[in-house]
Parts: C-alpha cells; sequence; structure tokens
C-alpha cells in the first residue's frame, strides 16, 4: 500500500475545506491521514468482492483468512483454491464464483488490464461491470482505491450514506437525488469527501 500524491490530496482538502463547512470539520479530525492506494489490481478487485453487502468488520475477518488459506493473493493462488476451501473462510458460492472468474479475466487479458491506467473512469466503470460479479460499486472502489481517481462518488455505497445522513440531516435519510446534489461542491474531488466521510464512521480507514 501507498499514499495517495500529497500535493493532490493537500489540494482537494484545501478546495473541500473552502467549500463545505461541515467537510472542513471533519478534515481537521484525521490531520496527517491519506486514502491508501493498492499497487496491485487483482488483489483491490478481490478485496471488493470480498466486501460485498457485508460490514467493513466482517470484510476485514474473511479477508485474513484468505490471506492465511493463499499466502499471497494472486490470480494463480485463487484458482488453486477450492470453492470448499474459499467457503471456508467465509466467502459465499457466489463470491466464490466471481473470484475463480476474475483470475481466469487477470490471467487471460494481462496485457489488456495494463491498460487500464489509461481509460477513462466510464470506460473502466464499463469494462468492469461486464464481469460477472462486478458491479458499479465494486468498479467505484476499484477506480478509488488502485487507479486513485479523484472525482469518484460511489453514490450507493451504505457507509457514505450513514455519513452524509449523520453529519447533513441529522441522521435522517436523504434521497439519492440530494446526497448528488450535495455532492457538486466536493467536485472534482468528490473519492477524497467519500474518504473522509467514511473515516468519519470508522475507528480505522476503509481499504480495498
Amino acid at each position: 500500500m501507498k499514499p495517495v500524491n500529497s500535493d493532490y490530496w493537500d489540494a482537494a482538502k484545501k478546495h473541500l475545506i473552502t467549500g463545505d463547512r461541515i467537510l472542513g470539520k471533519i478534515i481537521t479530525q484525521y490531520h496527517g491521514e491519506t486514502l491508501a492506494k493498492r499497487g496491485d489490481a487483482f488483489y483491490t478487485l478481490a478485496r471488493s468482492i470480498t466486501g460485498q453487502q457485508i460490514s467493513v468488520k466482517a470484510a476485514d475477518s474473511v479477508w485474513r483468512k484468505l490471506e492465511e488459506k493463499l499466502g499471497s493473493i494472486t490470480p494463480k493462488s485463487a484458482l488453486k483454491a477450492t470453492e470448499q476451501e474459499l467457503r471456508e473462510c467465509g466467502l459465499s458460492s457466489s463470491k466464490v464464483r466471481y473470484l475463480h472468474g476474475l483470475a481466469e479475466h487477470f490471467i487471460e487479458n494481462d496485457t489488456h488490464i495494463k491498460n487500464w491506467v489509461n481509460m477513462s473512469d466510464e470506460e473502466i466503470l464499463t469494462e468492469l461491470t461486464a464481469l460477472n460479479g462486478i458491479g458499479r460499486w465494486t468498479a467505484e472502489m476499484f477506480m478509488i482505491f488502485h487507479l486513485g481517481r479523484p472525482d469518484i462518488l460511489p453514490l450507493a455505497d451504505i457507509g457514505l450514506q450513514k455519513a452524509i445522513f449523520k453529519h447533513y440531516n441529522k441522521g435522517e435519510k436523504m434521497t439519492l437525488a440530494e446526497i448528488f446534489e450535495l455532492s457538486q461542491k466536493w467536485r472534482p474531488y468528490r473519492s477524497v469527501a467519500t474518504w473522509y466521510l467514511w473515516r468519519s464512521l470508522d475507528p480505522v480507514p476503509v481499504e480495498y
């Protein structure tokens, strides 16, 4: 893992603190902390699949078991593991299928995958969501935590929604349209805003 570019992060913080008083207060509570990028594309997507529809704490537990079972988590090690072995780590049957399918895709398309860094957000989103088990949320986590794209808003993310309800609406729910409208003042750093809102809820920084 490695921190994002400090110049980019500092510029994002300045923009968000200036444009949003509520978010500014949150940011000042976590001085010196930044989003940590994953250097391995497969690792990031596999971890995102693991975290689908479960809490951060539960996802961390499953991931630790996977690391103990597989050692280095790579396409080859994932394919080598049996369904039973992966189920014993806490993956559902569907997540086992998704993980094996992802591993096969990486092995078969290695050259093309290395070009993802040069593709636009929409191109990446379209390509990833065409894979079985990779929905929009997982693709968004990949763009935030691996590619380090600065302006991704994972609108359907439960943690992001909870943080927004808590800090902007006294705990009351808001519609997706209202959340999207609120996020416009965070452009072009909605990934950074999202990270700080996640951070405000969890005792440790979110990782994928």
